[in-house]
């Protein structure tokens, strides 16, 4: 390594008792790097296709997997068609603490607050039921288009993406089952991946961290319902954005801490102190430094309000003969099991389950919505013109007319480079690589329009 772990850091280990410092330091030193994906389960591929070898599962995982080394993941199709998201194993345990503490069978709406690039959102996602729904918050606006383009790989209807400070979550009372807080916080936990997060740490940074983490909490807090699960995580070693950060919780708010069952041969290190914790050790586990603790808010909570839902079928208006067309039309596009409502938006049609079209006017009137359900596109002159997102849907009929391509081909297309394939029709055609969709191409009598985004495009050669 290049840089030397902070010593304050090492001081603070060191006081724990029984904590093995020598082997702490050595992983940090071994350079050693730790790839690990979560696989889709609406997108599932052929493994002959992947570009990557399993090395074995991720404990704490039902679909979280290590890899014998760290492939190019920009030159694998399977990554652009969203058949895996490349997520760092220790954070995965989110699994298990929400299939421990949340009735998922149930319909649940739940906010993943701090949410770019989307790992924990699309883990979250893919626990729920088909009739819940999922909002996806990051509040710097730079980072919001990079959750954008992960969740809509991610392919499912019941998501919304906001670009929202905490604290106007506050104007939803009692709204959430579910609140998600992944903090931001010092980073201390990503030293063994990150040179520069040991160049910025600071004893002064852990207590600024600190202090925004418990003002980030109570900002969310009145937004959960009561009965509701509050998680928080961080990517910290430090006890003032862990342990005290928890203690706080149960001192100031009305909560009940979570104990989460771990099989003693995982290496997780349960913290007890006012409440729960669970620390990620590298050099305990197969995986970074990771920090994550549950509530259950009160069901009696004073403080609690109802939110008040008001005039929820503003979305219908005066539509009735496009919601029409839009049923004959998109009976060809999508599959017909699903039971789907659609929602005008400016010029295009979105797709989501009821669950979410119910909520839709109270979101948009609390907040900025970036992303809902699925856009499936524009009419013009009775015909759709799909759009990038449902390509990459789950809910796209598989009756699409298709061409399966090879992977230079399908790489030419990533990189919105020409390709001359044959395609089965002129008109709207379905590029796919094993199997899983990767975006339109419109073919015409002497070329082929490729209508993947500039914007996701490949730029290396």
């Amino acid at each position: 390594m290049s840089h030397s772990l902070p010593q304050d850091l090492l001081d603070s280990l060191e006081r724990i008792e029984g904590f093995d410092i020598d082997a702490f330091v050595s992983v940090h030193q071994s350079n050693q790097q730790v790839t690990s994906i979560r696989l889709n389960p609406a997108k599932p591929f052929n493994m002959a296709d992947a570009s990557f070898n399993i090395q074995h599962q991720i404990p704490w995982s039902s679909r979280g997997f290590y890899l014998d080394k760290r492939p190019s993941f920009t030159t694998d199709p399977l990554f652009h068609a969203g058949a895996y998201y490349v997520q760092e194993a220790s954070s995965m345990f989110l699994e298990q603490v929400i299939t421990q503490t949340v009735d998922l069978t149930a319909s649940i709406k739940v906010l993943d607050l701090c949410a770019a690039p989307g790992g924990k959102s699309t883990l979250i996602q893919s626990l729920l039921s088909s009739d819940s729904f999922l909002v996806s918050n990051e509040v710097i606006k730079s980072r919001v288009n990079i959750l954008q383009e992960n969740t809509t790989k991610w392919g499912a209807a019941n998501m919304v993406v906001t670009n929202n400070d905490p604290r106007d979550f506050q104007r939803l009372p009692s709204y959430f089952d579910v609140i998600v807080v992944d903090a931001p916080c010092s980073g201390s936990g990503l030293f063994r991946k990150d040179n520069e997060a040991i160049s910025e740490w600071s004893t002064d940074n852990v207590a600024l961290c600190s202090q925004r983490q418990q003002r980030i909490l109570s900002d969310i807090f009145s937004a959960l319902k009561p009965g509701g699960i509050l998680i928080y995580s961080t990517c910290s070693y430090s006890k003032a954005e862990n342990e005290e950060v928890v203690d706080w919780m149960m001192e100031t708010n009305a909560v009940e801490s979570l104990s989460i069952s771990c099989s003693a041969d995982w290496g997780i290190k349960e913290i007890k102190s006012k409440g729960f914790g669970y620390q990620f050790y590298p050099h305990l586990l197969n995986g970074e430094g990771f920090f994550i603790s549950a509530f259950k808010k009160s069901s009696s909570d004073a403080h609690a309000e109802k939110t008040n839902i008001k005039d929820k079928k503003n979305h219908i208006k005066s539509k009735a003969n496009s919601y029409n067309l839009l049923d004959t039309i998109a009976a060809k596009w999508l599959m017909q099991n699903l039971k789907l409502a659609y929602y005008n938006w400016k010029e295009d049609w979105i797709a989501m389950p009821m669950s979410l079209l119910d909520a839709l006017p109270f979101l948009q009137q609390q907040l900025y919505l970036k992303k809902v359900g699925v856009n499936i596109g524009t009419i013009i002159r009775n015909e759709l013109v799909p759009s990038h997102e449902l390509a990459m849907s789950t809910i796209m009929s598989d009756q699409i007319p298709a061409v399966e391509l090879t992977l230079d081909e399908a790489l030419q297309m990533l990189r919105h480079q020409p390709f001359d394939i044959q395609t089965p029709m002129n008109g709207w055609v379905l590029m796919t690589y094993g199997k899983l969709p990767l975006g339109f191409v419109k073919a015409m009598p002497n070329r082929i329009n490729n209508y993947y985004p500039r914007d996701w495009r490949i730029l290396n050669k």
